[in-house]
């Protein structure tokens, strides 16, 4: 037998794992007693590392208690994650015992909520209730705790349980306030509470500390720092000591409330009661001390606990044990031992000062720990804040870069924001550009800060510049305040109307139409307005403005006009076409088309009138010299054969209509307009 195990041990020292399989299955069909010639919890444990489930089973099979390391496969391939491979398992239990191992399924659960599948959790309900099988209460635990983000379906598992006939435990109705607590429903956590402590009054339950933790816990995160507090009377009352969660939410309250005096009254208890405060208690206080702008009490504190650490006091029992001497002190010291978040907390109470948070950083390293990504973005914060793009830029953003540390999307968005509240817009910029060349992902700070990075556009690259990160936003699938840069690109157009010297005037009811507009409008709008200056000047300029309202079509029309003038005043080529508009009047509304005519007579009075170009309208605006203008490729594009199938669609019409919607601004009167403003000067 010392030889079969010696050659066992040497297959599994060269890894063959399937031979070493092979040979239990031939050794167990002779009845060799194999338990004893390798524990099979480790041979077990190295199949699921080879993440091979089939072999896994087969050797689990072996043995007479092969069900018992089922379970074990289905628990460590949980571990990893694995739960293809846990199912496969499970199968093969279900399939071997002739039944259902409540054991087995509350893992596999189990296994679901730990590899995020919480609707796989619930097929495995659905399957037992189908089967006419009763869960027992662990198993509706389990369920319910793997669902607890989803109110509505733990409550329905409850009600499950109650019309099935299984008693809730002190576990369910734990995970029921858990629920509530995730679902922030004060209310409903409330009502189950009370139901419990009318079981535990009647010898039914027996309330725990999670039991209160977690009630603590609902009344912190809805800012109710009385009722936190009077759970942990009742807490005292029914002679359940408060742990270091309990005493954590009940300083969160405390400080979620604004509170900060008495969190640190509250903390002071904690330590007289005989709990050691963790870092996380720490930095609760801190983090209050900050976000109620009383800085120089955070520094008091935490230069106060490093250099006396904290006075942890003998309980009351703790002096009832045998073990306790009068003699010896009260109390014992405990050193503070502050996190890098720690850190970072001070870091932002710091405000403009960048000595100081430098300083910080420095103490950081020498208490061994190492800055993250999100010491070195409060610090291009700080130096932002303070007016020194230099500092931001040189001294944080790329100092972080030299150490090693890859910038996030966090520590980017920040350094951007340095940039914009300095009025370096270029640099801005280019960090935007060099953020997507290293594949990070802009978030809505990050657009939002460019989009609003001017209060007014002085270029048509700058208008370009900021409709390409619009449409980009978009596409990222974030809202932005399509209001604002509308605003913005309205007033930077109606400059083709006004000289330098005259105050530019913003059509009056251009913010009355789009205030009632939807977000779609606004889309719509903002999109074309993109479309038409990301043209070359040398293009063909055909302007679709079906859809839009007057005052849209005016400012679609008018940019278009401003980027060929800015071009042309650059020296560039410009198009020797005539210019092509589309509104949209036609034959198929006759009571609808009134809003359509009215932005072609809009568009015809501004054109002729206030810059004197000539527009052709009607039939002639596409019938006349159209094949012989306009170039083939241009014909060919989707929206000149657009046009073409309009003029088509009324050639069977005995009588054609007054106006097909489409303007034509002549080349001849376009070059006179951009000759007469070059003179000009502007």
């Amino acid at each position: 037998m010392d030889d079969l195990a010696t050659e066992c041990r040497r297959l599994l020292d060269q890894d063959r794992l399937e031979e070493f399989v092979v040979l239990m299955e031939t050794l167990a069909g002779y009845r060799f007693f194999i338990k004893d010639i390798i524990d099979p919890v480790d041979i077990l444990k190295k199949l699921v590392k080879k993440r091979d489930p089939d072999l896994a089973v087969r050797y689990a099979r072996v043995f007479p208690h092969s069900q018992l390391l089922l379970c074990f496969i289905i628990q460590e391939f949980g571990n990893k994650r694995d739960l293809t491979s846990a199912i496969r398992a499970f199968e093969v239990l279900k399939q071997q015992s002739g039944g259902i191992n409540m054991f087995a399924c509350r893992s596999i659960i189990d296994i679901c909520g730990h590899c995020g599948e919480f609707l796989r959790s619930r097929i495995i309900l659905e399957e037992l209730l189908a089967e006419k099988i009763v869960p027992n209460v662990y198993v509706f635990n389990s369920l319910m705790n793997v669902n607890a983000h989803d109110l509505s379906y733990t409550l329905q598992a409850y009600k499950n349980m109650q019309n099935l006939g299984v008693a809730a435990d002190l576990t369910s109705y734990n995970i029921l306030l858990k629920a509530c607590c995730n679902a922030r429903r004060v209310d409903l956590a409330q009502n189950i509470y009370r139901d419990m402590k009318h079981l535990a009054l009647n010898g039914a339950l027996k309330l725990n500390v999670y039991t209160y933790s977690t009630m603590i816990k609902v009344f912190a995160d809805a800012k109710m720092w009385q009722m936190a507090l009077s759970i942990k009377d009742d807490m005292l009352i029914s002679d359940v000591s408060p742990n270091m969660i309990t005493w954590s939410s009940l300083i969160s309250a405390c400080a979620k409330s604004g509170l900060v005096d008495k969190a640190i009254q509250v903390f002071e208890e904690m330590l007289i009661n005989g709990c050691e405060p963790n870092a996380q208690c720490c930095n609760i206080i801190l983090c209050a001390c900050v976000e109620s702008c009383q800085y120089d009490k955070a520094f008091r504190l935490f230069y106060s606990w490093k250099d006396t650490g904290f006075k942890i006091f003998c309980t009351s029992k703790a002096k009832r044990s045998p073990l306790y001497s009068g003699s010896e002190p009260t109390y014992t010291v405990v050193p503070f031992k502050p996190t890098i978040a720690t850190f970072n907390i001070l870091m932002k109470a710091c405000g403009t000062d960048f000595y100081r948070a430098k300083a910080l950083i420095h103490e950081m390293k020498i208490v061994g720990l190492n800055p993250n990504h999100i010491s070195w973005s409060v610090l291009i914060d700080i130096y932002g804040t303070a007016q020194n793009f230099q500092g931001a830029i040189q001294q944080a953003f790329r100092r972080m870069q030299d150490i090693g540390i890859t910038p996030d999307v966090v520590a980017y968005t920040t350094a951007i924001k340095a940039c914009v509240e300095n009025k370096k817009l270029k640099m801005a910029f280019s960090l935007f550009e060099e953020m997507k060349k290293f594949q990070l992902q802009p978030n809505w700070v990050t657009y939002n800060t460019l989009l609003r990075a001017r209060s007014r556009y002085g270029s048509l690259y700058e208008v370009q510049q900021c409709l390409a990160v619009y449409q980009d936003m978009r596409k990222a699938g974030y809202s932005s305040n399509d209001y604002y840069l509308k605003e913005l690109i309205e007033e930077w157009c109606e400059g083709v109307l006004c000289s330098k010297n005259q105050n530019q005037e913003l059509v009056s009811d251009g913010s009355s139409v789009m205030k009632g507009e939807s977000r779609k409008l606004y889309d719509l709008f903002l999109e074309k307005v993109a479309a038409h200056l990301q043209k070359d000047n040398g293009e063909n300029q055909i302007i679709d403005i079906r859809g839009l309202t007057k005052v849209e079509a005016r400012i679609i029309v008018l940019s278009v006009l401003r980027m060929i003038k800015e071009s042309y005043l650059l020296g560039n080529t410009i198009q020797e076409e005539d210019m092509i508009i589309i509104t949209g009047v036609g034959k198929e509304a006759k009571g609808a088309a009134s809003h359509p005519l009215e932005v072609q007579q809009t568009l015809v009075g501004v054109l002729k009138n206030e810059l004197g170009l000539d527009v052709v309208t009607g039939h002639r605006a596409l019938c006349c010299d159209r094949t012989s203008r306009h170039s083939d490729s241009a014909l060919r594009s989707p929206t000149v054969l657009q046009m073409t199938e309009v003029v088509e669609d009324y050639t069977h019409l005995a009588r054609r209509p007054r106006d097909l919607g489409v303007l034509k601004v002549t080349r001849d009167s376009l070059q006179q307009w951009l000759q007469k403003k070059s003179s000009q000067g502007i």
